[in-house]
C-alpha cells in the first residue's frame, strides 16, 4: 500500500473510527429489521476488500455490473452519479476509476469507513456519507445523472420507499440501475440453499426469501414514477465459465436500467 503525505491524517482518523464496531440506532418505528442488517454488514465490514472473503461473489461479478450500467448509460465520463446502499465501495470506486463523480451513500458507518480509506489507497475522490437514501433525495431531487442501487433492496424492510427516493434523485433525462433478487423456487435453492449453505459463498443468514423482488414486482414500483425499463438481464453462474450477464436468465439475480424521460 503506497501512503502519501497529504493523505496521513485522514488514513489515520479513518483507523481511528474502525478499532472498534459501532451499532447505528435507527429510531424510526417498524426499523428493527433495518437495524440488524446495518449491524450485520458492520461486522463485515473490514473484509469488504478480500476479494476471497464473504465478499468475493460480488467481487466476480462487479465487472459484469460496472459493464452493464457504461453501455445503458452511455458511458459514465464526467456523469454526476450517487451509489445508494455503497457498502465498502466496491461499485462506487469502479465508477469512480471510469471518469464519473461519484457520491456513496450508506447507513453502517464501518463499510462507509473502510470505502473512505480504501478511496485514499486508490487515490480516489468520492464524497461517502452515511444518511439515508430518503434523508438524501429530499435534499437532492433530481440531481444526478445515474443512481444506481444495487444488491440493496432485499435487505431493507421498505423497498418501494427506496425505489421512491432512487427516483426522485435521477433528473430527467438521467438513468437508474437496480440489481436484486427473483422471488422463485429457483431463486431459493440457488439463492439461499446453494450459495449459503452448499457452496457457503455468502454467511448463513445473508438472505431471507421473502424479501426478494420479483421483476413485474419492481418494475411497478418504478413505473409510479415515471421510468421507463430499458435492459434486464439475469447475472448468471455457469459451472467453468463463472458469472455471466444473460439477457434470457433473469431467474435469480437480475439487473435493471431505466430511463428518466426529459420533462
Amino acid at each position: 500500500m503506497v501512503l502519501y503525505e497529504e493523505n496521513l491524517s485522514s488514513i489515520s482518523k479513518c483507523l481511528e473510527n474502525l478499532k472498534g464496531f459501532k451499532i447505528i440506532i435507527i429510531d424510526n418505528a417498524g426499523n428493527f429489521r433495518l437495524k440488524k442488517e446495518i449491524e450485520k454488514f458492520s461486522a463485515l465490514a473490514s473484509r469488504w476488500w478480500d476479494t476471497e472473503g464473504e465478499f468475493k461473489p460480488l467481487h466476480q461479478i462487479n465487472p459484469l455490473r460496472l459493464t452493464f450500467i457504461e453501455q445503458q448509460v452511455g458511458g459514465l465520463f464526467n456523469k454526476h452519479v450517487v451509489d445508494v446502499g455503497c457498502g465498502g465501495g466496491l461499485l462506487t470506486e469502479g465508477m469512480a476509476s471510469r471518469g464519473a463523480r461519484v457520491t456513496g451513500i450508506d447507513l453502517a458507518h464501518d463499510s462507509l469507513e473502510v470505502a473512505r480509506l480504501h478511496a485514499l489507497e486508490s487515490q480516489l475522490s468520492i464524497d461517502y456519507q452515511q444518511v439515508s437514501a430518503e434523508n438524501f433525495a429530499a435534499e437532492n431531487s433530481a440531481q444526478f445523472d445515474v443512481v444506481t442501487c444495487l444488491e440493496m433492496l432485499e435487505h431493507v424492510p421498505d423497498p418501494a420507499a427506496i425505489v421512491s427516493a432512487v427516483c426522485e434523485m435521477v433528473k430527467p433525462g438521467g438513468y437508474a440501475v437496480f440489481s436484486t433478487l427473483n422471488r422463485n423456487v429457483k431463486s431459493w435453492l440457488l439463492g439461499i440453499v446453494a450459495a449459503e449453505h452448499v457452496l457457503r459463498w455468502v454467511p448463513k443468514g445473508t438472505h431471507q426469501h421473502q424479501r426478494f423482488i420479483k421483476p413485474s414486482e419492481l418494475l411497478r414500483m418504478t413505473d409510479v414514477h415515471g421510468l421507463q425499463a430499458m435492459k434486464m438481464n439475469g447475472i448468471v453462474y455457469k459451472p467453468l465459465q463463472g458469472f455471466m450477464l444473460d439477457e434470457h436468465d433473469v431467474d435469480v439475480n437480475y439487473i435493471v436500467a431505466l430511463h428518466k424521460p426529459d420533462r
